[in-house]
């Protein structure tokens, strides 16, 4: 017996043993960051790859790269490189230093903290960095989802 997820997220089979109940499904959930004093929905937890950035929108024309951990640990940071004035750091390689995770500019390389936003390679730099969160998707959201 096979059973599919929601819609929402990236379908994955999930293969039950005979007889047995299938697994629970989980609500929906959205990385939401804070910004303006609200919060914004980005995107899914599962669009976010480990080791790859994404960039996001927010409705004040902020753009934000975020990232996520190994661990699933989500960061946010304005995708705005200083040196340059380029917004690319959501392109950027991930890495760590002494355990604390950062990205490296696609152009100039230098490092910048996902925790801190502060620059490795410069103490004077640093890049804004946003509050993140998962939140469940509101039912009404989540059951309205675009007809194919």
């Amino acid at each position: 017996m096979t059973t599919t997820l929601a819609p929402e997220h990236r379908t994955h089979a999930l293969v039950t043993a005979p007889g047995s109940a299938p697994a629970p499904a989980r609500a929906p959930e959205r990385l939401e960051v804070a910004a303006g004093g609200a919060w914004h929905p980005v995107c899914g937890p599962g669009d976010l790859v480990p080791g790859r950035g994404v960039a996001a929108l927010l409705p004040d024309g902020t753009q934000v790269a975020l990232f996520t951990d190994r661990a699933g640990k989500a960061y946010a940071i304005g995708n705005r490189d200083p040196f340059t004035g380029a917004y690319v750091l959501s392109r950027g390689l991930t890495g760590s230093d002494a355990g604390r995770p950062f990205v490296a500019s696609p152009l100039l390389k230098q490092r910048f903290d996902l925790a801190t936003g502060r620059c490795l390679d410069d103490a004077d730099v640093s890049v804004p960095v946003l509050p993140v969160r998962t939140s469940p998707v509101p039912a009404a959201a989540s059951a309205a989802a675009p007809a194919a």
